[in-house]
């Protein structure tokens, strides 16, 4: 998608949709919270002709929407307005609304026309022109997990599963890849289905994962990683609309339950050349379709010296991008031991207990599968830091260290960061992070995420009064 198109596009989906009433522009902010305005049916052309104007300031607002006046763009510069314009092909129909409305995606821009260093999609789009100069097109998809929750909270005031439309009981457990599960969630995930097909999302595979209510959508590989990322932001978008819908909730919050898995944001990518070739396939894999005589194809390699070398820019970024994988305080519950999270920089073939993981599958299909991040993350500035990280690994040559065959977990060697003061640390001292998103993007993202845990400290939690009230 590139970021604007002619009025023909407007007069074509108006003709499609003559009963469309409003329009909702969307403008994801640094946290993919969608931000933006509501306009009127008539507004719409002049919207695609001369785009709209939105204050800077929404690339300094933290979780709870507030103006972070330390990164600069609020009142000590007046609140000014920058112009927006639409991400062409991105206008499509609301199917869950009440009354007939469609919505658009937005990007922002400075006054001569170069984009806004603050906005997600252009640091995504800068690290896109990067591996295109290399005469290479990223194939990527997206897996997101999230929790169905009651939209009433338990007498703690904590979330608690759904009620089970199948059984009329509240959810106490789920087996992993239960079909029986998705056949209780039936008429949710249908409607997810018809939704996304309206609105042209490429949703796959819906999976029951190992927690009452939780679920794993993926979308389908893309050719553009803008494209796919668009898709992940609207896919939430749609989710929590037919949650809501069904008298449910959906959240994408990294933990929302102590006992229980964390909601991760999967990234799969692979790389063509101009040829469109895969550059990261080998000779072959014992369990791939194509292979021959199954020893001989266990000597064989099943990925090639440039998958190794993008995979260890991956690893040798990590540690500094921890910050944008694991973007809020609650992040960090996510990485706890057991949890099918790794926690160290590793990799392997087959294996889903490592942070970067080579599925198994045909040739022409290999690819690198990053498992780091939550369901929390921004998943523009997610694919950015993934596209440095190969983009590194493949102008230095970097070797990464040998793949670890089975439990990871009980193997990791070097921790990853796992506190968010320091993850703020290394991404502000990381020159190579610098180099990829620039230095006033690196601040604005810093400093925003400094302020919001500041004010997160300052609260006093229920567990420190049991804790220290009377004890002390």
């Amino acid at each position: 998608m590139s970021s604007h198109q002619p009025v023909a596009e407007v007069d074509s989906f108006l003709a499609s949709h003559p009963d469309t009433e409003a329009v909702d522009l969307l403008l994801p902010d640094i946290n993919g919270v969608v931000r933006g305005k509501r306009i009127e049916r008539n507004a719409l052309s002049k919207v695609f002709e001369n785009g709209v104007a939105m204050p800077a300031s929404v690339f300094s607002l933290d979780i709870t929407g507030n103006t972070i006046e330390e990164c600069g763009l609020g009142l000590e510069i007046g609140e000014p307005d920058r112009p927006c314009l639409p991400v062409a092909g991105s206008l499509t129909t609301t199917p869950w609304q009440k009354r007939p409305m469609a919505q658009l995606l937005m990007n922002m821009y400075e006054g001569d026309g170069s984009p806004f260093f603050g906005d997600p999609r252009h640091v995504l789009a800068r690290q896109l022109e990067h591996i295109r100069a290399l005469g290479l097109t990223p194939v990527v998809a997206v897996e997101l997990e999230f929790y169905l929750i009651d939209q009433n909270r338990d007498q703690l005031g904590k979330p608690q599963p759904p009620i089970s439309p199948k059984t009329g009981q509240r959810e106490g457990h789920t087996q992993v890849y239960s079909i029986n599960d998705l056949d209780s969630y039936d008429q949710f995930l249908h409607d997810i289905a018809d939704y996304t097909a309206a609105q042209g999302i490429p949703a796959d595979t819906a999976v029951a994962e190992n927690a009452p209510g939780q679920f794993e959508i993926n979308l389908k590989h893309q050719d553009d990683p803008l494209a796919a990322c668009d898709n992940a932001i609207l896919l939430k978008r749609v989710i929590k609309a037919v949650a809501e819908k069904h008298g449910m909730e959906a959240s994408f919050m990294a933990r929302p339950y102590e006992d229980e898995a964390g909601n991760g944001l999967h990234i799969h990518i692979s790389m063509l050349d101009e040829q469109g070739h895969n550059i990261f396939s080998g000779d072959s894999f014992a369990g791939d379709s194509t292979s021959g005589d199954s020893d001989k194809a266990r000597e064989g390699q099943i990925y090639s010296k440039k998958l190794e070398h993008a995979v260890g820019g991956l690893l040798d970024m990590m540690a500094d991008s921890m910050a944008i994988f694991c973007p809020n305080v609650n992040s960090y519950r996510r990485l706890q031991p057991g949890y099918y999270v790794a926690m160290a920089p590793t990799w392997g073939v087959d294996n889903r207990t490592v942070a970067v993981r080579i599925p198994a599958g045909p040739a022409n299909a290999r690819r690198i599968e990053h498992r780091i991040s939550g369901a929390d993350a921004n998943p523009y500035l997610v694919m950015a830091a993934l596209l440095a990280g190969v983009h590194h690994g493949l102008t230095s040559a970097i070797e990464p260290p040998a793949p670890v065959e089975g439990n990871a977990f009980a193997t990791e060697r070097e921790n990853l960061p796992n506190r968010m003061p320091e993850t703020l640390a290394r991404l502000r001292s990381s020159e190579l992070i610098e180099h990829y998103f620039g230095a006033d993007f690196v601040n604005l993202y810093a400093t925003c995420k400094e302020a919001e845990l500041a004010e997160f400290e300052r609260h006093v939690t229920t567990l420190e009064t049991r804790w220290f009230l009377s004890t002390l």
